[in-house]
């Protein structure tokens, strides 16, 4: 909207041009979502606590968690409060991409809401069955990459690239719709399964979409895009905003999430940022980056499968306990050690994403 705004202004005065850089509007997005999520932060706190709306701990849990039940949860929602506004107010909304974001990381933060309600209203620590939960991710996911596909404007588009090696690109064809449902549905669930801990999935997201965000930005620009020998797609810069508002939102919500946690962000807040995620890998051309650089989730999710797995074919557990992170606290490891060294591994496969820009 101001974009918009400076942009009919800049016929009256030059100075408004400064808002049509997508670096100012970027920094701009970080620091509005920021602001928004620190002082809108303890009014909702305040309002989660008064009406109890408090987080239902599974009885098969970890015992330690027992403390933390009626700890007010559907935080997300300021998140993803943040996250759109300060999208709409910094990002061209004439892009496609804008669009097809929001749509998805409003979609799934919904059906998020949805299973948080349930688990609160009626008590019960499943929320909304797994059957209907999928079909409604499937629902969306799929529309986004079905929206995706139809308005491809150029072949690199919907090529699979290849990283660390150069000028490999991969014609997907009608297998783009598909690869792309799967990166979105999985993250959305991969980020959902890592959020068993105070802050232990946040900071992970925060800093992949930060480093989405550098991919958005140089595949976005001709010039960058030709020195560093990446595929240019037009238009894709624009997602800097949203990742810049993302990289906010998630620092302000941190403030109140940190361990001992004030608030939890329950699944309206991990299954937007999840899709959030895929989505963007899937517009900047870097599903497989993704996988590297949120290899936190993508154990989490294999420790999950794996678990169920082996409990069903023999009737024993891999780990005490999945997802992955509370085998560790089953352990015996206290729950800050354990947040922190995952986000340090984090720091480092981003680093080794981001590497894939010039080792190629």
């Amino acid at each position: 909207m101001l974009f918009s705004l400076s942009e009919y202004l800049t016929q009256f005065h030059s100075g408004f041009n400064v808002f049509q850089y997508l670096t100012l509007r970027t920094i701009l997005g970080v620091l509005t979502a920021l602001v928004i999520s620190l002082i809108v932060g303890p009014v909702m706190i305040r309002y989660l606590s008064s009406y109890k709306i408090g987080q239902s701990v599974r009885d098969d849990g970890p015992e330690s968690h027992f403390s933390k039940a009626g700890t007010p949860t559907m935080g997300g929602a300021l998140i993803l409060v943040a996250i759109v506004t300060s999208t709409l107010m910094w990002s061209d909304l004439s892009s496609r991409f804008v669009w097809i974001i929001l749509f998805v990381t409003i979609g799934f933060g919904a059906i998020g809401w949805i299973d948080d309600y349930k688990k609160i209203v009626f008590g019960n620590s499943r929320g909304l069955s797994a059957g209907a939960k999928y079909f409604w991710q499937s629902a969306i996911g799929l529309s986004a990459a079905l929206a995706l596909f139809n308005s491809a404007q150029f072949p690199i588009e919907t090529q699979l690239i290849v990283p660390f090696i150069k000028n490999i690109l991969i014609d997907l064809g009608w297998l783009y719709v598909v690869l792309t449902y799967f990166v979105i549905v999985g993250s959305s669930n991969a980020v959902n399964l890592t959020d068993g801990l105070d802050g232990l999935a946040i900071l992970p997201t925060v800093l992949v979409g930060g480093a989405l965000g550098v991919f958005a930005y140089l595949t976005g620009n001709y010039n960058f895009s030709n020195y560093l020998g990446i595929p240019y797609v037009p238009g894709v810069g624009e997602m800097v905003v949203f990742c810049g508002a993302l990289v906010g939102a998630g620092l302000g919500f941190l403030w109140f999430n940190t361990y001992p946690a004030q608030v939890f962000m329950g699944d309206v807040g991990a299954l937007a940022l999840g899709a959030a995620l895929g989505t963007l890998a899937v517009i900047v051309r870097q599903e497989l980056v993704l996988f590297i650089m949120g290899g936190i989730f993508v154990v989490e999710t294999i420790s999950v499968i794996m678990q169920v797995a082996s409990f069903k074919l023999t009737g024993r557990r891999i780990f005490r306990m999945a997802p992955l992170h509370h085998h560790y606290e089953l352990k015996g490891w206290p729950e800050p050690r354990i947040i922190v060294r995952f986000w340090i591994i984090t720091v480092v496969l981003v680093l080794i994403g981001l590497a894939s820009l010039k080792i190629r």
